[in-house]
């Protein structure tokens, strides 16, 4: 399976404002804002920040179909050397304990490696997401190792334990690779109880429906990755596709987006807003710019006008209470069990 990305092949969702007139073309009962201020919970404000995240950029190694970033290896994107040093300063002079790096697959961006250096010189906790197959590139070969050195918290990316579905949205051979690589993780302690190294794995629906029970999930997933692969992980993380890029575009493609919408409202739940990554997340574009979650960031719903807008207008001590910009697709966060990057929240 050969994809490329909306952006270079014209597609018309390649564009923001596209996406976001399309979604609000949708009919809702209610839209998300009226679902939280019935909450008395309007405006949405954020806590303290406790995570730093900073999306390196759209070049991938792979070009899966769901993708809401349209990443792949047709894109040029990356974050410039100035952003960098601007995230990693605010890092070293702020009480932000945790840097979330993205993609993209993050690992691509030649100052990558500086980054996770950096950062846990700083002493602070860093996450690499990690879509696992970038690890079988001969120039990533030595990337777990890299990883396990510095003791970087991996949140690696698989739809499922089954090569069919896996390969269905992500090309031929990626389950195979991805289970190599996580047969690799597992020799240098990632994912062994006690050894400090951990190993998570993130996965989302393959089709137009919610995750099931995350709690259940991971009980079923730990023994079948065992069963049939021998690999051992820490946790299961299960993430709501978002109607997004080229999620939005199978939606549409298919003839779903209408009744994936309903699904995702009719799930609201309340209990979930506490949790929701936009709250204590900074998330950084490529570019500078600053967007309350990388969802937002797609697209391009930036940071209310009285926050700072860029990278380079935070200060170590920016307070907690910024209003948070929302639109429809928050709809997919708030739904079930709720989701984040961090998966369920409730």
């Amino acid at each position: 399976m050969k994809l490329v990305t909306l952006n270079n092949s014209g597609h018309p969702l390649a564009d923001a404002a596209t996406q976001r007139a399309t979604l609000a073309l949708v009919r809702t009962p209610l839209t998300f804002e009226d679902s939280v201020a019935a909450l008395g919970r309007l405006p949405l404000e954020t806590a303290p920040t406790t995570m730093l995240q900073m999306n390196l950029g759209k070049r991938c190694n792979q070009a899966c179909r769901h993708c809401h970033v349209d990443a792949g290896p047709d894109r040029r994107e990356v974050m410039t050397p100035e952003v960098v040093d601007a995230c990693l300063r605010l890092l070293e002079t702020s009480d932000i304990p945790t840097v979330d790096i993205t993609g993209g697959a993050p690992e691509l961006h030649p100052l990558f490696r500086e980054i996770v250096s950096r950062a846990r010189g700083a002493g602070r906790h860093v996450i690499d997401r990690c879509n696992l197959t970038i690890t079988r590139l001969p120039s990533q070969s030595r990337l777990p190792e890299f990883l396990a050195e510095h003791r970087v918290e991996v949140i690696a990316s698989l739809p499922s334990f089954s090569a069919g579905q896996t390969d269905a949205q992500r090309g031929d051979g990626v389950f195979e690779d991805s289970i190599a690589a996580l047969q690799h993780f597992n020799t240098l302690g990632y994912g062994v109880e006690g050894s400090g190294l951990l190993l998570h794995l993130m996965t989302n629906p393959v089709g137009a429906f919610l995750p099931g029970s995350q709690r259940s999930l991971e009980v079923h997933w730990k023994r079948e990755m065992h069963r049939l692969h021998g690999v051992t992980f820490n946790r299961l993380y299960t993430m709501t596709n978002m109607p997004i890029s080229r999620f939005l575009q199978f939606l549409l493609d298919s003839g779903n987006l209408q009744a994936y919408m309903d699904r995702l409202t009719a799930a609201f739940n309340p209990d979930a807003i506490d949790g929701l990554m936009c709250r204590h997340t900074l998330s950084v574009a490529w570019d500078g710019r600053l967007y309350d979650c990388d969802f937002n960031q797609m697209l391009e719903i930036g940071t209310v006008n009285e926050g700072p807008q860029t990278i380079f207008d935070v200060k170590p001590a920016t307070p907690a209470g910024r209003q948070i910009a929302v639109g429809p697709h928050c709809f997919g966060c708030t739904a079930g069990s709720g989701s984040s990057c961090g998966g369920a929240t409730t």
